[in-house]
């Protein structure tokens, strides 16, 4: 592809964090893109599912002062008589965001936007200093990245040409030629395994796992010195189990590149954006894994790798 049409791909951007120390080594950026093919039943991000910009409405912060009404261009927003809130008639609703632009409570907000790979890279270099300085760098996550196989390619590639540290969070729930465009610029790669029964993976992620363990094995095999680190959530009465970790650490001990199994705990951090988006939560009752269930279940892990 040309250099000029490299600079024009354009992405789904759900939002850009600087500085963090939870997504691979050092501080990195951390690039959320929109778009997943997973319904994964605890995904804490419901905002990142979309794989178009979309509007989430606070009502905690509404105080039914009309702007958004009179601004609104289809006219898809009402304010019930008697009602401090207001509601929007997505049938009307052309997407428009002139409502979120004019509200000035923040009651309405946009989760995603259009950004090129120029603009993404520019951001990016914004904190250069930070990646050399702690050996940090860039981490694309999503939404499911391979969603954007190109735009996620050309990023890396800018990156690595630049000298900054690549990693990508993945599902690798996605056809092997996307994959394929992202190795030669990768570095680490951070990989979910959800579930090993392929049948209770499909009832709680949406789809099977049989696509996604071959594409694990398929990296594993390729000539990339890119380093795998396998994440499992661990979602109490839903994958914690010993036979499951224990699945787990066996298909995981046959890689070549794998650096690291870690496990992630559930929490229940995306609560209220389910609710700003006008969907119910399906796993509102069940509650996060205790400290010593987590420790337990991280000891139970290591002593499976020494095995």
């Amino acid at each position: 592809m040309p250099m000029d049409q490299n600079r024009t791909l354009t992405g789904t951007v759900l939002r850009i964090e600087r500085t963090s120390i939870h997504d691979g080594q050092g501080l990195r950026t951390v690039l959320f893109l929109k778009g997943c093919p997973l319904e994964c039943r605890w995904c804490s991000t419901p905002e990142s599912q979309g794989f178009q910009p979309e509007k989430g409405y606070m009502s905690e912060r509404c105080t039914g002062c009309g702007t958004c009404v009179q601004a609104c261009p289809s006219q898809a927003i009402t304010i019930p008589q008697g009602s401090p809130g207001i509601i929007i008639d997505q049938t009307k609703c052309k997407d428009c965001f002139v409502c979120v632009d004019k509200c000035p409570k923040g009651a309405l907000k946009k989760y995603g936007n259009t950004m090129s790979v120029e603009q993404v890279m520019k951001e990016i270099c914004k904190d250069e200093i930070f990646y050399f300085h702690s050996g940090g760098g860039i981490t694309i996550s999503g939404g499911e990245p391979l969603s954007q196989p190109g735009f996620v390619a050309e990023i890396l590639r800018q990156c690595r040409s630049l000298g900054i540290h690549t990693a990508i969070e993945t599902s690798l729930y996605a056809p092997w030629e996307s994959i394929e465009k992202i190795l030669p610029w990768l570095d680490v790669l951070y990989v979910d395994i959800k579930h090993m029964d392929g049948g209770l993976h499909k009832q709680w992620v949406g789809a099977d796992n049989e696509t996604i363990l071959c594409n694990l094995g398929k990296v594993d095999g390729t000539k990339y010195p890119l380093e795998i680190i396998v994440r499992i959530p661990m979602i109490p009465g839903v994958n914690d189990t010993d036979t499951n970790l224990m699945q787990a650490v066996q298909f995981c001990s046959s890689l070549k590149k794998l650096k690291d199994i870690e496990l992630l705990p559930y929490h229940r951090l995306g609560t209220d954006t389910y609710r700003h988006l006008g969907r119910e939560y399906s796993l509102k009752d069940l509650l996060p894994p205790s400290r010593d269930r987590i420790s337990e279940r991280k000891e139970y892990v290591a002593k499976l790798l020494k095995e």
